[in-house]
């Protein structure tokens, strides 16, 4: 049973995203067009220029009116949501956890790709495959991505971008679009990126919280490893120079992996507003 805290959040971003979509090209003629597509999408009324083939003769005779059927264009287009669920995605800085505004933000990507009648699958990892939905088409299917993307609970598991990699490689999909939605703290996932990338067309969504990017100079600060459980007493005032240059040169050489690899990086702050640049991206892309 869903909290009304979720169901609240799945409406709003619902609203919110198709208000940011609205005006657009997604879901116009170029996913449900009048000619010979192979998936059935609605009767309706005869149009000037319709072919005379698609016409419904036994409708149209019930309902006393010239009646076509319409069908989806077929694109093979299927979106999968590779979303990062391990204990680094419950940390913040903010009133609000990562993994809260990667929900969100999976979610956006979610209904866009249903808006243009694509396919769109989920799968939830930390030190391994905790969810796996595979991509279908539909409002109820849509509607069980978010609400899983919403609910998913807090754990300490390690983050494992290489496991979930392997899962999606063994995918047989053709024309897909994959969106792996992290923090990218982890190491060892390299060989697995390129080979999803040469299979797949893929795109980094890095989502980091201020704090994982630059520190401040604040004194002595205990911190603690989600993932593992250790704490550590760092001195800032010593320390910041240190730390911050590894939080640098992590980022610069995840950036070097992706532009050699041929994905595009797309980089989200938690703490900011970004479904909208999110869905212009995903717009872009997608060609809609």
């Amino acid at each position: 049973m869903l909290s009304t805290e979720i169901k609240k959040k799945i409406k709003e971003i619902t609203i919110y995203t198709r208000r940011l979509i609205s005006g657009s090209h997604v879901g116009d003629t170029n996913s449900a067009v009048k000619g010979s597509g192979v998936e059935f999408d609605q009767i309706r009324e005869y149009q000037l220029g319709d072919d005379v083939r698609f016409i419904d003769w036994k409708s149209s005779a019930r309902m006393n009116k010239l009646l076509v059927k319409q069908y989806f264009e077929e694109r093979n287009k299927t979106i999968f949501l590779v979303v990062d669920g391990s204990g680094s995605s419950f940390f913040s800085s903010s009133a609000s956890y990562k993994m809260d505004g990667m929900a969100q933000l999976a979610s956006a990507l979610a209904l866009v790709a249903h808006y243009g009648k694509d396919k769109v699958g989920l799968l939830i990892f930390s030190d391994q495959v905790d969810l796996f939905i595979p991509p279908s088409r539909g409002t109820a299917h849509v509607h069980s991505i978010m609400e899983k993307l919403f609910s998913h609970k807090p754990s300490a598991k390690k983050t494992n971008i290489k496991q979930a990699l392997e899962h999606v490689a063994k995918l047989k999909q053709h024309n897909a679009m994959v969106f792996l939605i992290s923090d990218f703290i982890d190491t060892g996932f390299e060989r697995n990126l390129r080979i999803v990338a040469k299979k797949y067309e893929l795109i980094a969504v890095r989502f980091l919280d201020t704090n994982e990017q630059l520190l401040p100079t604040v004194g002595f600060v205990e911190v603690e490893d989600i993932e593992t459980g250790q704490n550590y007493m760092l001195d800032m005032r010593r320390s910041r120079s240190k730390v911050n240059g590894f939080l640098h040169d992590r980022l610069a050489e995840q950036n070097m992996l992706f532009k050699k690899s041929g994905i595009d990086l797309l980089e989200i702050a938690h703490d900011q507003p970004f479904i909208s640049d999110v869905i212009c991206f995903f717009r872009r892309r997608m060609m809609y």
